[in-house]
C-alpha cells in the first residue's frame, strides 16, 4: 500500500455507531474483494448473513451452521455500504480499475465523546471514526523467463 497511486480512501467521522460492532464488521470485510464486501454488506442489512463476532461475543447467542456467535449490525452495515461506494467513486475518479479492488483496510476507532442533554446527565452519545481504504490487486507476471543458455545446436548454427 506504499503507492498512493493505486489506493482510494474515505473517511466517516463521529459516526453515530457502536465502535464495537464497528470493529467486527471490519475485520469481516477486511481483505475481500470490493464486490464481494458490499454484497456482504447488503446481506447483513436483509438480514440473510450474520457478522461472526470474533472479540466482543460475551453473551451472544450462536448462529445456525459453524459460525458461533454472531449478529446482525444492520446501522454499521448501512454506513459500511456508504464508505464502500465513497470509496469506489474516489478510485473511479483516480481511474482505477474497479473489477480489481479489495478492500486492504478498515480501521473503526474511537470518536469524539459527546453528552446526551435531558433529566439524566452523564450519558455519552457513541461516536466512531471509520476509515477504509481501496487498493488494487497487483497483476501477477505471466511473462515467462527466457533461460539465458542456448541450445548446442543453435550455437552450431550461429
Amino acid at each position: 500500500m506504499e503507492n498512493k497511486q493505486h489506493i482510494a480512501t474515505a473517511k466517516g467521522e463521529n459516526l453515530g455507531l457502536s465502535r464495537k460492532f464497528s470493529i467486527e464488521v471490519a475485520t469481516f470485510i477486511r481483505g475481500k474483494s470490493l464486490a464481494d464486501a458490499k454484497k456482504k454488506m447488503q446481506d447483513v442489512m436483509t438480514l440473510k448473513v450474520a457478522v461472526p463476532f470474533r472479540k466482543y461475543h460475551m453473551d451472544l447467542g450462536h448462529k445456525p451452521g459453524p459460525m458461533g456467535p454472531g449478529r446482525f449490525p444492520t446501522k454499521v452495515a448501512k454506513e459500511m455500504l456508504r464508505l464502500l461506494n465513497s470509496a469506489e467513486m474516489n478510485a473511479l475518479n483516480k481511474g482505477l480499475d474497479i473489477e480489481n479492488l479489495y478492500v486492504a483496510r478498515v480501521v473503526a476507532n474511537k470518536g469524539n465523546t459527546q453528552m446526551k442533554p435531558g433529566r439524566y446527565r452523564g450519558r455519552r452519545a457513541k461516536r466512531t471514526h471509520i476509515e477504509i481504504t481501496l487498493a488494487e490487486k497487483e497483476k501477477k507476471k505471466t511473462e515467462k523467463k527466457e533461460t539465458a543458455k542456448t541450445s548446442p545446436k543453435e550455437k552450431k548454427t550461429k
